[in-house]
């Protein structure tokens, strides 16, 4: 067995506490064992990584489709950690909050990096609002959308946070530009080990006569982790080629545009694309236009239309005005005529996976009833 996924950083630490293979090992037996606990899962990953087994089976999320089990190598792990710690500076022992669940692959890699890079590593309860009763600071973490909304009037007590598992809405990220922290979206699947691209979303730094300044504002384009290449189908969607945490081609269903070797713009789901008399929507593209005048999480789909083949509807989280909705975006300037939904509907909640992403499809079932 690879002594890299064998042996832990000697920096690393557990909730406060430093471990050895072995009693590292005894601890995630002991926490594996416990009754209606998050931490089971911790202690489940953990013994997993510490045996004798070069690979880890994961679920993946089922948020695009029927979730799966796959099969990672753990030396895939290991480089994906080291090339987080790349890009984003990290340094033994640091210390990182980890709020995810370790059920899937962002909370797994959470403590893969701690015991590759030596971080310090806390892990709390992953709910939907997971710094409510934290004071401390933290130098790294990682959370979905949902949690960050619900965090932002203690987010600056993280330095860098990652954001990812769903595209950051365009309100999320306004309210994110006057904080001291780093914050980055990221891109990335199950398949490719969580992230293998990310971009700012604020405090971007720019160059003025020799003086460098940082402006609050959000990139537009991914940049790429190391030795990781992309290309783009025939059906414009993201192909990647990364060696280091995949030993095959992995071909996307996300629409992009190439800028560059290293860097790409995301457009949407090739999978969600509205044909709507003849016109392709890009529901990503317009509930960034929208986002303009909804502050409830919303999302846009096609349902069938005799005339038109798919009309392009609105769906909004919650109890709203609609007429006066309607009024709103008609007065927007942004959307294009066949861009403005023919109809909008409200549900009480909208359905989500067990790590928090949005079901579109059995939350759209949801008008029926």
């Amino acid at each position: 067995m690879n002594s890299i996924y064998k042996n832990i950083h000697p920096k690393f630490k557990l909730n406060g506490i430093s471990y050895t293979n072995s009693t590292l090992k005894k601890h995630a037996l002991y926490v594996s064992q416990q009754q209606n606990s998050y931490a089971v899962s911790i202690g489940l990953f953990l013994l997993d990584w510490l045996d004798r087994k070069s690979t880890v089976e994961v679920r993946t999320s089922g948020s695009t489709g029927v979730p799966k089990k796959i099969v990672l190598e753990k030396k895939y792990m290991v480089n994906s950690a080291l090339a987080t710690g790349e890009f984003f500076g990290l340094k033994a022992g640091e210390t990182a909050l980890h709020c995810l669940p370790t059920n899937f692959i962002a909370g797994k890699m959470m403590l893969v990096r701690a015991m590759v890079l030596g971080l310090e590593i806390e892990c709390i309860y992953p709910g939907s609002n997971p710094l409510e009763n934290c004071n401390k600071t933290y130098d790294f973490c990682a959370m979905v959308p949902l949690q960050v909304q619900n965090s932002l009037s203690k987010i600056n007590q993280l330095k860098t946070l990652l954001v990812g598992g769903a595209p950051i809405s365009v309100t999320l990220k306004n309210k994110l530009q006057n904080s001291s922290t780093k914050v980055f979206e990221t891109y990335g699947m199950t398949e490719t080990i969580t992230h293998i691209a990310a971009k700012k979303v604020n405090l971007i730094k720019e160059s003025s006569k020799n003086v460098v300044t940082e402006h609050s504002r959000s990139e537009n384009n991914f940049h790429t982790l190391p030795k990781v290449s992309i290309s783009k189908d025939n059906r414009d969607c993201l192909v990647i080629t990364a060696p280091n945490v995949s030993n095959h081609t992995i071909v996307t269903n996300d629409i992009v545009n190439i800028i560059s070797k290293t860097e790409f713009e995301w457009l949407g789901r090739y999978d969600s694309v509205i044909n709507s008399g003849g016109v392709k929507l890009i529901p990503e593209q317009i509930e960034a236009k929208l986002a303009a005048v909804i502050t409830n999480r919303f999302f846009v789909a096609g349902l069938p239309d005799a005339i038109l083949g798919e009309k392009l509807i609105l769906i909004i989280e919650g109890d709203i005005d609609i007429a006066g909705m309607h009024q709103k975006i008609k007065e927007l300037k942004t959307p294009q005529r066949f861009e403005i939904p023919k109809e909008i509907y409200c549900v009480d909640s909208f359905l989500e996976t067990k790590n928090g992403k949005v079901q579109r499809t059995k939350t759209i079932a949801l008008l029926s009833k």
